[in-house]
């Protein structure tokens, strides 16, 4: 009776194995995307999921730093992560990407050349870009009759309690580090202290400090004034006929967000899969028509309506676009702006 039953376990588990390993070889390969909020057409995860049999878990994060702060604290290994090039060049900087392997991705020849070869990856390893735009304002004419050409509209008492400015420490930094004639990229002591001093002058006016809710709220005419990046502003100003786009005569951030793979991706082929199809043409202007962001494809551009590409959040003229700066890593630096950053949006 005991061998019996000894044989009945044995038997028990070799049909249990064979089974399980039956149903896992059947089961589809995972990959899991980060990316902002609301920064894709959804029904392209769905088809991408046909195509190549693999099950996409979305996740999402308002702001580079968010991003940056959920993967370097572990707990899920994300396979493709879409973020700006600052961000990237530190995750580089900190061993935290995998040089890619471009024969799963040749899409990448449809790259525009002016978005290759960029200082946070100089030699194309890490990255593919995937849109690109400017930081401005973004405002409404029926409310802001005066000439608007500077940021320092921001600190005009007459728009207190609607101007929106973005939860995002660079992006809201840059504006005080262009009204003042500096780099964005600072590190100078005495311009941080001056900085801080005038986003905290500042703060009083401001009505929010928001990401994503800024296109709604300038939509519904709930503020007169954002900050807020170029392709946000063109969907806006496509909705609400009484908005306009402008970069500031003193300068504003240029930024090209990308897709990468993280070190500790499983599954870095499919992850490379993806950021393929996601760079074909087809994909991309369904991603243009979805979120109206200005595209580095050579490709689609050709086929972008002519009401977009007059749109001057979408297609910048080359005199905006030269008194533009990119965003760079600051190393051990950034800890300098996380902390004035605190001091302002805390004080």
């Amino acid at each position: 009776m005991k061998r019996k039953f000894c044989l009945l376990i044995v038997l028990t588990l070799i049909f249990t194995t064979i089974f399980t390993g039956c149903k896992n070889s059947g089961d589809k390969a995972e990959i899991k995307v980060l990316n902002y909020g609301q920064y894709i057409d959804k029904t392209l995860l769905t088809e991408f999921e046909d195509k190549y049999n693999v099950k996409i878990i979305y996740d999402i994060y308002p702001a580079p730093e968010d991003m940056y702060t959920k993967v370097k604290a572990g707990g899920t290994d994300y396979d493709v992560i879409i973020t700006g090039e600052y961000m990237i060049e530190r995750m580089i900087n900190e061993g935290m990407l995998a040089k890619l392997d471009y024969d799963n991705i040749p899409n990448f020849e449809f790259v525009d050349e002016k978005f290759k070869n960029q200082p946070y990856d100089s030699n194309n390893e890490y990255a593919v870009p995937y849109f690109w735009g400017t930081l401005g304002l973004l405002y409404n004419t029926k409310a802001v009759t005066e000439k608007v050409d500077s940021w320092d509209i921001l600190w005009n008492e007459k728009y207190a309690n609607r101007i929106l400015m973005m939860d995002s420490q660079r992006d809201t930094m840059a504006v005080a580090f262009k009204k003042l004639g500096y780099s964005l990229n600072s590190t100078n002591e005495q311009e941080l202290k001056e900085v801080k001093q005038l986003l905290l002058m500042q703060k009083p006016l401001v009505m929010a400090y928001v990401v994503d809710e800024a296109l709604a709220m300038m939509i519904a005419e709930e503020a007169d004034i954002a900050l807020i990046w170029s392709s946000e502003a063109a969907s806006a100003m496509g909705s609400n006929e009484n908005l306009n786009y402008i970069i500031p005569k003193e300068g504003s951030n240029i930024w090209i967000d990308a897709m990468c793979v993280p070190a500790t991706s499983s599954h870095k082929k499919e992850a490379e899969l993806f950021i393929n199809f996601m760079t074909s043409k087809e994909s991309t202007l369904k991603n243009i028509d979805e979120l109206w962001y200005s595209t580095v494809h050579t490709e689609a551009v050709k086929e972008v309506e002519e009401f977009l590409f007059d749109n001057p959040a979408f297609n910048p003229s080359d005199e905006d676009v030269k008194r533009t700066e990119m965003f760079r890593d600051l190393i051990d630096e950034i800890k300098v702006y996380n902390k004035l950053w605190t001091e302002v949006i805390a004080d």
